[in-house]
């Protein structure tokens, strides 16, 4: 997809799951689950794919592992079926992790996959100045157009200023940043950064901050700009929350833009970004500091009958104590955020081949 293309379809808003990965009870991939997991997104209307993210898992880029490769591959070979099938194509975004040197190789392999952009992760790398850390993504804009990405620091991600978000605006090869610091002051860090390039228009802004999407993606932000104040919004997500219930995401994501074109925002939407975060503490296990948040996910898949169980490639990467009986009570209290349905309807023909 050339970049120009790109841009405009990112400028749309797009749901992008953070794509999880299917383990036998080996810990050996399954390729017949993860290919029924990107079939359901593609199926359920996601206008993307994020594939070698933290949701799938950032251990498959141990080259040990030789995981990386093929699981991007399988995302790839779904995606371009999918748009044999219907005509619809969906952005391919690979995350890259590591050193300089990593993070060119695995740019190249994603390119050479027909990945569309590269969401970049800075984690791990605590001992590079904010200059390196820019100098570092933009040799990897030199190969893919960077999907920029504020990860937590619960999570493995680091603090960033405006200061550093600003240089990152100046990157020419930069397509849309994802901003998942779960922390409002440093999210207005970034939009107020985009604001100040006046590159808008070029770098889509995404939510990644699965406790507030509803908030992210409804309020305008009104900030200075070269031609003077500028109100800008969050597009779309790119999520792990997304990796479930992902049919009834996209309708949420269709209505929030109605909304936001309206005179006022329903009550009703506002209301049901509450349910929402409070669906995705349980999932996230947000009481233990998120340590059950891909596990959590898994748990989602397999009551619905596309993962047979939540094994991580860690076997210390478990569900929490209590955590599945949140999970529960969250599909018990909350049920129309859920697609179960959905998924029922389509489950053995996703599975199938």
């Amino acid at each position: 997809m050339r970049v120009p293309e790109l841009r405009s379809r990112l400028q749309e808003g797009l749901v992008i799951p953070a794509h999880p990965l299917a383990l036998t009870a080996a810990r050996e991939l399954s390729e017949r689950r993860q290919r029924a997991l990107s079939r359901y997104y593609l199926a359920a209307g996601a206008g993307g794919l994020a594939v070698g993210v933290h949701s799938t898992q950032f251990a498959i880029h141990n080259q040990k592992s030789g995981l990386l490769k093929p699981v991007l591959e399988l995302a790839a070979e779904e995606a371009r079926a999918f748009q044999e099938k219907t005509g619809r194509s969906a952005i391919l975004v690979a995350g890259v992790i590591g050193a300089t040197r990593q993070a060119l190789r695995e740019a190249e392999m994603a390119r050479e996959l027909g990945y569309d952009s590269a969401l970049v992760s800075l984690g791990g790398l605590t001992d590079l100045s904010d200059r390196a850390l820019l100098e570092h993504l933009e040799a990897v804009s030199e190969r893919l157009p960077v999907f920029g990405f504020y990860l937590q620091p619960a999570v493995g991600g680091r603090q960033l200023d405006y200061r550093f978000w600003r240089g990152f605006t100046e990157i020419e090869n930069v397509a849309a940043i994802k901003i998942a610091p779960f922390d409002r002051y440093a999210t207005l860090d970034v939009v107020r950064a985009v604001a100040a390039s006046g590159r808008d228009a070029e770098i889509a802004l995404y939510t990644g901050n699965d406790d507030s999407i509803f908030w992210d993606l409804l309020t305008h932000y009104p900030f200075p700009s070269p031609a003077g104040v500028s109100t800008l919004r969050i597009r779309g997500g790119l999520l792990g929350q997304w990796a479930v219930w992902t049919k009834t995401a996209v309708s949420d994501l269709r209505a929030i833009h109605a909304a936001v074109r309206g005179p006022e925002i329903p009550a009703e939407l506002a209301a049901r970004g509450v349910r929402l975060t409070n669906a995705n503490a349980a999932i996230f296990d947000a009481g233990n500091g998120f340590r059950g948040c891909i596990p959590g996910i898994h748990e989602v898949l397999r009551r619905q009958g596309l993962l047979e169980g939540v094994w991580c490639l860690d076997p210390n990467e478990t569900l929490s104590p209590g955590q599945a009986e949140e999970i529960e009570r969250a599909c018990t209290e909350f049920p129309e955020l859920t697609d179960d349905d959905f998924v029922a309807e389509h489950l053995n023909e996703w599975l199938r081949g």
